[in-house]
């Protein structure tokens, strides 16, 4: 129901759309930003007014709605080979022994990709990028729906896009976006063991040390530096040139510039001075029992 001369031109979850998107909302706190959002066309399971310049499709369960339209345009492409024959891999690059690289990858020029990384399909790499050994680039969103007896996957549709001067290393974990793209930005680099979740855009020259894991729907700024086992909860802003120490937790978007320390974290300069009152409690305690 709703305008009919609209036209679709993809698919995106909530967090993501763009006009001409088909979304899906069945969540009452998300209504609103569902029917408000760039999206098209929105799948929902409650009958509402139609916005201006919106279809809506009426269901009791869009999840699965949704779901089954993913499966329909991007089903999943078994490969028969270690390097798929629609791959493209430019001049220069290195592929070390045991590397699997999917269906319709792209990898740019003068590449270097270690022993047993696993590309999955559509992913886009740059130029002179780095990914050391065992590390994953495309595997599936973490992201289910909630049944009485089970989870329901969400089936990813979304790409990796790595662009140039990219280093990525041993053991990291890189999730496609579910309908849209996680992206590394150029110059940024990975240390071990760094996951990065679905739909989640990188900056430029960001810095990851081991150990930091990242939600999906995150958008991290350029020159970004996250020390070792930060964790950074979904749907958040970090902002440019902002510095998180070392097991931090970041719940809410950080502003720029700043360096941060704690969990949940704030500026690392009044969260230094808030755990050394904290360790003079005991003494405080003594004195105000001895008046």
């Amino acid at each position: 129901m709703g305008d009919g001369n609209l036209f679709v031109g993809g698919i995106n979850e909530i967090h993501r759309v763009e006009n001409g998107d088909i979304t899906f909302v069945d969540l009452p706190k998300y209504y609103d930003k569902a029917l408000q959002s760039a999206a098209s066309f929105v799948i929902i399971n409650k009958e509402v007014e139609i916005p201006k310049g919106k279809a809506l499709l009426f269901h009791a369960d869009p999840f699965s709605v949704y779901v089954s339209i993913v499966k329909h345009f991007r089903p999943f492409q078994p490969s028969n080979k270690s390097i798929s024959s629609s791959a493209t891999v430019g001049e220069g690059t290195v592929l070390q022994p045991g590397v699997f690289v999917g269906n319709h990858v792209r990898i740019g020029k003068n590449c270097v990709i270690h022993s047993n990384v696993s590309i999955y399909n559509y992913t886009e790499i740059g130029d002179n990028v780095i990914i050391h050994a065992n590390a994953v680039i495309g595997s599936d969103a973490f992201y289910y729906k909630r049944r009485l007896d089970h989870y329901e996957k969400m089936f990813s549709c979304g790409r990796v896009i790595i662009h140039d001067d990219v280093e990525i290393g041993a053991c990291c974990t890189i999730d496609k976006g579910v309908s849209s793209d996680t992206i590394i930005g150029k110059g940024t680099k990975l240390d071990n063991h760094v996951h990065v979740g679905h739909d989640t855009v990188i900056g430029k020259n960001c810095l990851f040390a081991a150990g930091v894991g990242i939600a999906g729907v995150v958008t991290i700024e350029d020159e970004v530096i996250l020390w070792g086992q930060v964790g950074v909860n979904k749907d958040l802003v970090i902002g440019k040139g902002a510095v998180v120490l070392a097991q931090s937790g970041i719940a809410k978007s950080l502003e720029g510039g700043k360096t941060y320390f704690g969990s949940p974290v704030q500026e690392a300069r009044e969260k230094m001075k808030e755990m050394a009152m904290v360790k003079r409690l005991p003494e405080i305690f003594e004195k105000l029992r001895g008046k």
